[in-house]
């Protein structure tokens, strides 16, 4: 997708709905911006998940934590809600 964006005076841009959408991208999501040869790229930046399958088995992947499994299930779950599907 090419499209033409404009800056605000505050420098801000405003990205298309339909890419939002496209991205799956929310309020509060972070972007990564580079810029290299005069261009710039932005990429979201999806956290890590906290708990990977090994052998039929969830792993926690962190930091020790008081949270529960099924809490720590929940948040990986949330966050793979949020994340692009190919």
């Amino acid at each position: 997708m090419t499209t033409k964006l404009t800056l605000d005076q505050a420098g801000r841009v405003l990205i298309p709905k339909a890419l939002r959408q496209e991205l799956h991208l929310r309020p509060g999501d972070t972007l990564e911006l580079e810029s290299e040869s005069g261009e710039i790229t932005l990429r979201p930046v999806h956290p890590k998940a906290l708990l990977t399958k090994e052998h039929g088995v969830w792993v926690y992947q962190g930091e020790p934590s008081d949270a529960s499994i099924a809490d720590l299930i929940d948040q990986n779950r949330e966050s793979r809600i949020r994340e692009p599907r190919p």
